[in-house]
């Protein structure tokens, strides 16, 4: 069985985020993707980051009919930072060897992979699933292999959805009073308007 992985802050979930995990389990024939929200992303410590309710709902939300995604709330319920290593090796556990996981992460973040905790351990576990993002060109595969041994065979490059949608432009488009439809599902932009969030410029609730 093969089981596609999607983690992120999704503050908030957006159109970009619901296309790359269909793309991805259309391509490799994934049984469902699994949408992690993160608790305390690491990459963003010194970020404010909406509460996590109302990230899980608005996501909840978007996934609602979509009976192929499916969300976790693990990274939300572990104390502490957010570390990827620690929830596929949580995955792996819960699905034994006859799951093969797939991470899905965008090209930008493929770059950054040696900066991870652990990204030795993290490819040998999984597959990593690798989306074209605008301004992010193909990372140099043999830099990425000098550093993580063995990481040119674990990824796997998807020639689309080219997505070209933000969080960050969501949030500023919400504050300065404009429209993000088209850029996140219906229900959730009618949350973000009902529950006011990211009118403050810190983007909290």
């Amino acid at each position: 069985m093969k089981i596609g992985v999607l983690g992120g802050t999704f503050d908030p979930v957006h159109l970009g985020h619901i296309r790359m995990a269909g793309e991805a389990r259309d391509a490799l024939g994934l049984a469902e993707v699994i949408m992690v929200p993160a608790g305390q992303p690491m990459s963003k410590l010194n970020q404010p980051v909406t509460a996590a309710e109302h990230r899980l709902n608005m996501l909840r939300l978007a996934v609602k009919d979509k009976p192929h995604l499916v969300v976790s709330t693990m990274e939300i319920e572990r104390p502490g930072p957010t570390f990827t290593v620690d929830t596929i090796t949580a995955l792996q556990h819960k699905y034994g060897e006859k799951a093969e996981i797939y991470f899905i992460l965008g090209c930008d973040s493929l770059v950054q992979l040696p900066e991870w905790r652990e990204p030795a351990s993290l490819v040998a576990m999984c597959r990593l699933v690798a989306v074209p993002r605008p301004g992010c060109p193909r990372p140099d595969m043999k830099v990425l292999e000098r550093v993580i041994p063995g990481v040119t065979k674990r990824v796997i490059f998807l020639d689309k959805p080219y997505i070209d949608i933000s969080a960050t432009d969501i949030r500023d488009k919400v504050r300065g009073g404009g429209s993000i439809d088209g850029l996140v599902p219906a229900p959730v932009a009618e949350y973000i308007k009902k529950h006011q969030l990211y009118m403050s410029s810190g983007g909290k609730p």
